[in-house]
């Protein structure tokens, strides 16, 4: 009865064609290709307005249902927007897709939870802007939840804090109460502020309380997001792209630290051979024989130009990126073994079509990642390569991706472990060196900053028991009722 009460009042707030509660929709929303044990949601429920996602709280908290935020469309990968909990509900806001406003002049962008990166990029570049993104996501993927999950940018050069790129938001709590935070929580409306010259630009505030930060890698545990502005830069005139190759990831470290301290380069980053052919190629059997003609790395490295100076400003980057590599022993290529420049160079600033590129060599992939400084990750390395020669893992199925953030200041350190789901004991071993080669690295020192999944537990167990208190005391303020994806992160026996 009460369920029936609770279903009839979602169809009161969205109407009965954004509610279902068909078996095969809840069997897609239910699962995913992680590794996480997810039960069947209870209905499925699509809102378009801040207003509607508050009073869905609310009911929820009137009739004990719990809620699942989710945002991005298929392949979900992760396990972070299945339910885990009995009497859950998922809360697609996928209709929440309107990008609100682009304002070229202060470089924002102002989207909803439904906006995705295939929706988004081609209105950024007309208007002369360009995202601060991953490295070819999902085209399916919302650019809210990507900002919100703190997924590594391509460009440390612009990437200032931890939480860039994400802005202001705005906010339901698990109270039903809606909060805005930074330049836009005030004073006046939004509409005032715009007319005053402001651009919700300011992530900071309101006083002295930087409430965004608790909603970045909460996994929509601490409040559902309905809005939020973003940073972008300036769209370039023109662009030129550096490859480095070794054998031996140490040979980098020296280059990556003289550019990325001068922040001479945009986009920098470092792929194994595995994953530099996976990103390229779409059929298993291309990627097999490009990564095996491939160096086992290659760095790459992109320089911009704009407007009429456009040309000058690579000749004089260029210039002092020569000079950086030739004092360290670093020779720049503007082809790899068959792979020009421009190739790689087209899918800089893109997002993926299906099939998703992780999931192109064997149908799933598990990654591994954490924040270290860029001189640790060769130790890394050499850990996980280690423990997959004993466990007999192929290495032609192990990417890697090791991506400077914050100016050069730290970097994300990715394994990615590719198997075939649909092979029982393949997906077993996967699973098994998944969480040895986690919890390995993390007694090395690598810090999980986003756990996900069957390793989240590990990482909290782990955690001081002074910052597990902290997580749980700051949830029980702004989810009182533990309604937003309870079981996730530390949030368990909230």
């Amino acid at each position: 009865m009460v369920g029936s009460r609770f279903f009839d009042g979602l169809v009161e707030i969205v109407g009965r064609s954004n509610v279902s509660r068909e078996p095969g929709v809840l069997e897609e929303y239910s699962r995913d290709i992680s590794f996480t044990v997810s039960k069947k949601a209870l209905c499925v429920v699509w809102p378009r307005s801040v207003d509607e996602v508050s009073r869905i709280v609310r009911l929820a908290a009137e009739y004990s249902f719990k809620l699942v935020p989710v945002s991005s469309g298929k392949p979900r990968l992760r396990g972070d927007t299945t339910p885990i909990v009995d009497n859950s509900v998922i809360v697609d806001l996928s209709k929440m897709n309107r990008i609100i406003r682009i304002d070229r002049k202060n470089r924002v962008v102002m989207v909803e939870p439904g906006v995705t990166f295939s929706q988004l990029l081609p209105e950024a570049n007309k208007h002369g802007l360009r995202l601060l993104m991953p490295l070819l996501p999902k085209a399916s993927k919302s650019v809210l939840a990507s900002c919100l999950e703190r997924e590594p940018v391509t460009m440390p050069k612009y990437h200032w804090d931890s939480s860039d790129p994400l802005l202001c938001t705005e906010v339901v709590f698990g109270t039903g109460d809606v909060f805005r935070t930074g330049a836009a929580a005030g004073p006046g409306t939004l509409e005032e502020q715009l007319e005053s010259g402001g651009a919700q630009k300011s992530p900071l505030g309101p006083t002295q309380f930087d409430p965004f930060r608790i909603l970045q890698g909460a996994q929509g545990t601490m409040g559902i997001v309905t809005w939020a502005t973003v940073k972008c830069e300036v769209l370039p005139s023109a662009r030129k792209l550096f490859f480095a190759a070794s054998d031996l990831l140490e040979n980098f470290l020296d280059f990556a630290y003289g550019v990325l301290r001068r922040r001479l380069g945009d986009e920098f980053f470092i792929l194994n051979n595995v994953n530099l052919a996976t990103v390229l190629r779409k059929e298993a059997s291309d990627i097999h024989s490009l990564s095996g003609v491939l160096p086992k790395w290659i760095l790459v490295l992109c320089i911009s130009g704009h407007g009429k100076l456009a040309q000058d400003e690579l000749e004089y980057l260029e210039g002092d990126i020569r000079d950086i590599a030739g004092e360290t022993g670093v020779n720049l290529l503007s082809e790899v073994n068959g792979v020009s420049n421009g190739e790689v160079l087209g899918l800089l600033g893109r997002s993926c079509e299906e099939p998703y590129w992780k999931l192109r060599l064997r149908g799933g992939c598990q990654e591994v990642f954490f924040l270290t400084t860029l001189d640790k990750t060769p130790e890394f390395h050499k850990m996980f390569t280690r423990i997959a020669d004993e466990e007999r893992f192929p290495p032609e199925n192990l990417g890697v991706y090791i991506q400077p953030l914050v100016q050069g200041c730290n970097c994300h350190c990715e394994f990615d472990i590719y198997y075939n789901p649909q092979d029982t004991m393949e997906t077993n071993r996967a699973k098994y060196l998944y969480m040895r080669t986690s919890e390995a690295l993390l007694k090395m020192g690598a810090f999980f900053s986003r756990p996900y999944g069957p390793f989240t537990e590990v990482v909290y167990r782990n955690c001081p028991p002074e910052t597990v208190a902290a997580l749980r005391k700051v949830k029980s303020i702004f989810d009182p009722e533990n309604l937003l994806n309870p079981g996730k992160l530390c949030f368990g026996g909230v």
